[in-house]
Parts: structure tokens; C-alpha cells; sequence
């Protein structure tokens, strides 16, 4: 077993340049990864969570890890990792050896191991996503299935898509139970699936542009012409995939009215990050004029 080559570095610097290398080697974009490192542990390769398991720099829960190096450990030199993993019938991760066992669970807080398995997963998550969906996934969509899971994402953006209304408590119930702040405003009004889907797609950018970096890329549509485009009443919107025209102009509306009410400038909220994650897979025609 060779855990002595992992050595454990806490400067910005190393983490910023072990996600680089995670970004390279995955295609996964680094700001993306930068931002959720920053959302997750606020670049402390050292974190550990007070209510579970999770460690590291990406806060993997023990499971989740076990699970990732055991696709991916071997062909990122940890075979040692890898092949100590075994999945039990009832689909649970475990290893045999006790130290082994802690000698993997340890490599969560190593950096540039924490960042490549977690590019991996998300590469993992994108490719399963985008065959879902339909569409390229975004940054947000990626997060999304690390805070739901897989199964639990398809669901949220499947749903998001045709009824971007509905309160995220009534569909995750016992998600809403365990993170109280993400489904409910301040004064106890349940949050809309957008408005979910929105908060994570700014907290993401701004976790990037705190870290030195900038919000993950995503394509952008200019805000004067969605703004033109929504005030004219003969406007069409030709929406994604597994989305309809109606449900695409109703959150587009909705989200121009969350913006009139708030501080924030349309400007903002259409770049890269937060809201434009929606947005960006919509076209918008007939503009007239």
C-alpha cells in the first residue's frame, strides 16, 4: 500500500492547482469544481462535517467516496484503494482491513485526490444527466445530483422543467427536513423548485469568484433581449428539451419579477451562474420591433 504518496497540502494555491489538474484531466469546468469545493468546505481540505461523515474538500460522506474510488481509484494510480473496496449484496461499500479502510476514508482530505474523484463524479453525473435530460447539463444541474443525488436531481430538473412552481418540500420531503434553509424562505414560505435551482446556481458562482476564480461557464443570454422579448405579448419562447413553451415563458416572467422585487440587476442574474443556468438552453424569437 503506498498512502505515503499523498501528501496532504492546505495552502489555496495547491487546492487551486489540484482542481486545475481535476479540470484537465476530466474536462469538468474548473470553476465549477472551484465554486463547489468553495460551497462545500470553504477550501478547507481538512473540513468534517458535525451531522455526518463527510470530510475533506468536497465533503464525500463515507459511502460516496468508497463508491467513487471504487470506479475510479485504479486509473488514477490507486489500485491499492480500489481493489480493497467490495460491494455487499445489499449494494453497501466496505473494506475488510480496518487501517486499509481508514487509509482511503483519510484520502478525502487530500486535495488532489479529493479534486480528481471529485471531477470524476460529476463527469460521472453529467453523462448520466445529459442522456436524461436531453440538453447539455450545467453547473448547477451537476450540483444538484451531489446535494439529491442522481436519482433524486432527474427528478428535481424532469420536474423544474414543466412545473417550475412547485414547492421543492412537497417533492422532497425528507430532503426539506435535513436542510431546512435550502426549501424554506426565512419567514417559513416554502421555496419553488426555481428558486431553489436559482440560489444554488448564484451560491455557486459567488463560491467561485471568492475562491479567485470566476462563475463556471454557461452560455448566456443577453439581458436586454429577454427583457425586449418579455415585455411584447405576441413573443414566442422555444424551449428546451422536455419542456414546454408556456412553462418556459411563465419562469422566465417569474424570474424578471423576482429581480424587480430585489436588488439585484437582470444584468447579474443572466450572467454565467445564477439563473442563466435555465436560461441558457432557451431561444428566444419573434422579437419584432
Amino acid at each position: 500500500m503506498h498512502v505515503g504518496v499523498y501528501q496532504i497540502s492546505t495552502a489555496t494555491g495547491g487546492i487551486q492547482s489540484a482542481i486545475a489538474l481535476a479540470s484537465q484531466k476530466t474536462g469538468i469546468d474548473f470553476n465549477y469544481l472551484l465554486g463547489q469545493a468553495q460551497l462545500e468546505s470553504g477550501l478547507n481540505a481538512h473540513a468534517h462535517a458535525g451531522t455526518s461523515s463527510a470530510s475533506g474538500l468536497y465533503q464525500f460522506i463515507d459511502q460516496s467516496w468508497l463508491r467513487v474510488m471504487k470506479a475510479h481509484g485504479a486509473e488514477h494510480g490507486m489500485s491499492w484503494a480500489s481493489d480493497s473496496i467490495h460491494q455487499t449484496a445489499s449494494g453497501r461499500m466496505v473494506v475488510s482491513d480496518p487501517a486499509t479502510r481508514r487509509a482511503i476514508l483519510a484520502l478525502r482530505n487530500d486535495p488532489q485526490t479529493a479534486s480528481i474523484m471529485a471531477a470524476e463524479h460529476a463527469s460521472d453525473n453529467k453523462d448520466a444527466l445529459e442522456t436524461s435530460l436531453g440538453r447539455p447539463a450545467t453547473g448547477t444541474d451537476l450540483y444538484m445530483a451531489h446535494f439529491l443525488g442522481l436519482g433524486g436531481a432527474r427528478h428535481f430538473l424532469k420536474t423544474m422543467a414543466s412545473s417550475p412552481d412547485r414547492t421543492g418540500a412537497a417533492i422532497f420531503p425528507a430532503a426539506a427536513r435535513a436542510n431546512r434553509s435550502v426549501f424554506y424562505m426565512p419567514n417559513g414560505q416554502p421555496r419553488t423548485l426555481t428558486d431553489i435551482y436559482s440560489r444554488f446556481a448564484d451560491k455557486l458562482g459567488q463560491g467561485a469568484i471568492a475562491a479567485g476564480g470566476s462563475a463556471p461557464d454557461t452560455a448566456v443570454v443577453p439581458a436586454q433581449l429577454l427583457a425586449r422579448t418579455l415585455q411584447m405579448g405576441d413573443a414566442t419562447v422555444i424551449p428546451g428539451a422536455a419542456e414546454t413553451s408556456d412553462s418556459a415563458a411563465a419562469w422566465a416572467k417569474s424570474a424578471l419579477d423576482r429581480i424587480n422585487g430585489t436588488q439585484t440587476t437582470l444584468a447579474s442574474v443572466l450572467k454565467p451562474g445564477p439563473d442563466s443556468a435555465r436560461l441558457a438552453y432557451m431561444m428566444l424569437a419573434n422579437m419584432g420591433g
